[in-house]
């Protein structure tokens, strides 16, 4: 499947999307390059419907493995087929299950497949009335694995083909406290969240995926600098790597987040914009987490959060964490009793309000 052949979305329209056509019992195929988060996202959908997720990596199946194996019943003298142990034998199962890869999967594993989607059935097995299905798999140009859909098996689908969309992923990453230097980085360098071309020999590249492994390694205190920037560099590319690493040798001067809430620090004297970028997640990790502690004065915080903010942040970077604090966070914040507040709004507010919309 083209790119150009379809209409693409970024994670939350796809989820959006997928929520109302399951809705309507239509199974969906969600295209897209590999690491942009398909897997996270029909995850994502069980969690938030309280509903199993079945990850079936399809590509790693046999056709025996959807349609079951034949024994003999020595009681009817028959022949019959044992079910699927992965696939749900519940009749009121209400699971989803995800055909990842399914257009990486052999001719003949798609052909079993078909009979699953388009019959709800094969074989004996019959899927439980409860029971949705959701496939995903990467474009043909997409350097990966793929064989040709057949033409009634991509019919019996609603396609989605879903895209990178950093807004998304910024909303995602700082409510998962992806670390903050990655956070800054991509924020400042937008084009670097996703650097996948098909047409390079290169094994590092960077995706959604590879910036959260990123993100694992610097959870580790212990790795000295040479060894860190290899990791990363085997991550996302040698590239990436460099200049991501040159922003974390600037974020590193930055002060302290608890510092700036407790008010010992009102000036910031870096001047770099990445590392404020950097600097904007870190404070609002450390306002969430004084919010959800309960912790004494937390509104003398939040109003020296905001005061910080406007006294040195772009205007940009200020909608960004007030957006953050206050749409993705849900923050208790109480403007009656924030001294900055009405000049933030003031200056600040028909921005906000334009970036929730």
């Amino acid at each position: 499947m083209s790119d150009s052949s379809i209409r693409q979305v970024g994670p939350k329209a796809a989820q959006k999307a997928i929520y109302y056509a399951i809705r309507s019992r239509r199974p969906v195929f969600l295209w897209g390059p590999p690491g942009i988060g398909k897997s996270e996202l029909v995850q994502a959908i069980g969690d938030a419907s309280d509903r199993e997720v079945i990850d079936v990596r399809l590509a790693l199946w046999e056709p025996t493995d959807i349609k079951g194996i034949p024994y003999f019943d020595s009681n009817a003298n028959t022949m019959t087929w044992a079910p699927p142990a992965e696939l749900p034998t519940d009749p009121n199962s209400t699971a989803i299950i995800f055909l990842d890869e399914l257009n990486s999967a052999p001719p003949a594993v798609q052909a079993a497949a078909y009979q699953l989607i388009l019959n709800r059935r094969v074989g004996t097995y019959k899927l439980p009335d409860g029971v949705d299905i959701v496939a995903a798999g990467n474009r043909d140009g997409d350097k990966g694995v793929t064989f040709r859909m057949p033409a009634p098996l991509a019919n019996r689908f609603v396609h989605l083909e879903m895209k990178v969309d950093f807004d998304d992923w910024q909303d995602w990453a700082t409510l998962n406290k992806i670390h903050p230097d990655v956070v800054g980085y991509c924020g400042f360098a937008k084009q670097d969240l996703y650097d996948f071309d098909p047409k390079s020999s290169s094994k590092s590249f960077a995706t959604p995926r590879s910036w959260t492994f990123v993100s694992d390694l610097l959870q580790d205190k212990d790795i000295d600098n040479d060894t860190l920037t290899t990791l990363v560099s085997g991550a996302i590319g040698d590239g990436l790597a460099v200049k991501f690493m040159a922003h974390r040798k600037i974020a590193g001067k930055l002060p302290r987040a608890e510092d700036i809430l407790d008010g010992k620090v009102k000036e910031l004297k870096v001047k770099e914009v990445s590392a404020k970028y950097s600097l904007t997640v870190s404070l609002c990790y450390e306002l969430k987490e004084r919010a959800d502690k309960g912790v004494k004065d937390w509104t003398k915080m939040s109003d020296r959060f905001f005061r910080f903010m406007m006294d040195n942040f772009e205007t940009e970077l200020v909608v960004m964490g007030a957006k953050t604090a206050l749409t993705n966070y849900d923050l208790p914040l109480d403007a009656t009793k924030m001294e900055s507040f009405d000049e933030f709004h003031k200056r600040f507010g028909k921005y906000v309000l334009s970036a929730m919309e």
